[in-house]
């Protein structure tokens, strides 16, 4: 029905006005006949009151069939509209030529669906269906020949499905279908059984010639976690499978996110390995080049199996890409503080944090210190790392954030200086407490006077605000005495150990005394304790 014709909603408005005048009759009939009952108390006889009762229950007879008879039409065209309103919503949902759901009504079950899947912690399964070489039909056989093909495998669907599953032509030559209570393993077994009926049909299917067809499936809760990830994944197996050959039913592993190409897609394959924690803390330490003692560890992030990144700039490409860098950021974070409770007290912890995030409105100190409660990880002995890939929007506001944090005893590192100009901008817009040199800076200034003299002006800038210089990427004993040269006293780098478990990064380096001075001074200054 079309709720913008006039004379659509005239009957119904009609009737509701009828209702509300007898309404409003009867309440007024009520008062007169109270009020009329009280003076004929006083002025007529019993019998003459009897005979008017009488003919006045006559009269109301009489009134109430012929506003019966008058209303009667009206209820006729409101129920014919009532009924005509259900026929065209269920013609909106379903596909004229197949007689299945359609795209609409796939995406209003697929969400019933999944809220009642994840209510009731049962399993839900999706099949996604594109037919194979559809476009060679029509194009040989015309759009009429399509069409049968497309009406004999609608009635394929039909006949061998359950009751409870329910199937939808979703585009042209493509379907989907939702299989509640089925799993992974069930999804795969209907998926061939259908398959099959399509290379061989039966007489129960009168229209349908042998064709075929790929296939992606997944599942909640086995892989996905809500309904825009349930579909993303069976899309992402269907393009797996039409990309090895078709014919075939293809499961989704996360290796496939990627492949798809797909933001989306990209964006559900961050959110499963945040979800499924599919991340491993690595700690590098951080030596005093005095003394060789571990003074600190950074943690770094790695994906971890089935995780469909091979390593972590590939993970967090596709967080940046998809809008999903805040939460995984996050998420590195808690998986960092958690894996370093063994910390020894003497040690600090350093992470890394991107600048979007330090200026996403899901960030904020409250955020940190809470990751950092729940875990009992004193902030004062917490050293976050702004790192320079990212350029900073709104530098008033990661100021203000990064204040709040250390007034609660956080400290902030400046890292990757020399990499690039957007470091040495950071440094003339934000107080920080350490300066972490860039290794290509530290690697070339064993030969190059330059980087040597860039170097002494990074120990002369960090001298001046009381901050440390640490400096990485130390590959090499020679880079070792232009580095103390220089007054640099702190470093990390693969020849003074590599990432690893926090028990190998915290015994990689032999115990040995501090001195007085240098970094414990700075120790001190950070509220650590002194050795």
């Amino acid at each position: 029905m079309d709720s913008s014709d006039p004379g659509a909603m005239r009957p119904t408005a009609t009737v509701g006005g009828l209702t509300r005048r007898l309404l409003g009759g009867a309440v007024l009939a009520v008062l007169v006949f109270a009020a009329v009952h009280r003076l004929s108390l006083a002025l007529l006889t019993p019998d003459e009151l009897i005979a008017i009762g009488v003919a006045s229950a006559g009269a109301v007879s009489v009134a109430a069939l012929a506003l019966r008879r008058t209303i009667a039409p009206f209820l006729a065209t409101q129920a014919d509209l009532q009924v005509r309103y259900a026929a065209a919503l269920a013609d909106a949902l379903r596909d004229p030529l197949t007689g299945l759901g359609n795209h609409r009504a796939f995406h209003e079950e697929l969400d019933r669906q999944v809220a009642a899947s994840l209510r009731y912690e049962v399993p839900l399964a999706l099949l996604l269906i594109d037919l194979d070489e559809f476009k060679a039909v029509n194009d040989g056989r015309g759009h009429a020949g399509g069409d049968q093909v497309l009406r004999g495998f609608g009635e394929l669907l039909g006949v061998s499905l359950r009751l409870a599953d329910r199937a939808f032509r979703v585009g042209g030559d493509e379907f989907a279908v939702l299989l509640p209570h089925t799993d992974l393993e069930g999804a795969r077994v209907v998926a061939r059984r259908l398959l099959a009926q399509a290379l061989q049909p039966s007489h129960r299917s009168n229209h349908l010639e042998p064709l075929s067809f790929s296939g992606g499936i997944s599942a909640l809760p086995e892989l996905a976690l809500g309904p825009a990830q349930l579909y993303s994944q069976a899309d992402a197996a269907l393009y797996a499978a039409k990309r090895g050959g078709r014919t075939d039913i293809a499961i989704f592993a996360p290796t496939m996110a990627i492949a798809h190409g797909d933001p989306v897609t990209s964006s559900a394959a961050v959110a499963e390995v945040i979800a499924r924690g599919q991340l491993r803390a690595a700690y590098q330490p951080i030596v005093s080049l005095d003394s060789g003692r571990v003074i600190g560890v950074e943690g770094l992030i790695r994906p971890m199996p089935p995780a469909p990144f091979s390593n972590p700039a590939e993970l967090f490409a596709a967080a940046e890409g998809s809008g999903r860098l805040t939460a995984l950021d996050l998420a590195c974070i808690e998986t960092i503080v958690a894996g370093a409770r063994v910390l020894p007290a003497d040690q600090f912890l350093s992470l890394n944090l991107s600048p979007a995030t330090a200026e996403a409105t899901e960030f904020s100190s409250g955020a940190l210190l809470a990751i950092l409660a729940r875990h009992g990880f004193p902030p004062d002995r917490l050293v976050v790392e702004l790192t320079e890939g990212q350029q900073l929007h709104d530098t008033g506001r990661v100021r203000s954030r990064l204040e709040a944090c250390r007034r609660a005893g956080i400290r902030f590192a400046a890292d990757d200086i020399g990499a690039g100009n957007a470091g040495l901008r950071l440094l003339s817009e934000i107080r920080f407490d350490v300066f972490k040199v860039d290794l290509s800076l530290v690697q070339r200034s064993a030969s190059e006077g330059q980087s040597s003299a860039v170097l002494g002006s990074v120990v002369e800038l960090a001298a001046r605000t009381g901050a440390l210089v640490i400096a990485e990427g130390i590959e090499q004993e020679r880079q070792l005495a232009p580095l103390r040269a220089l007054g640099i006293t702190v470093g990390q780098g693969y020849l003074l150990g590599r990432p690893g478990p926090l028990v190998a990064a915290a015994e990689a380096a032999e115990a040995a005394d501090v001195p007085v001075g240098g970094v414990s001074a700075w120790r001190q200054s950070m509220g650590l304790p002194v050795s």
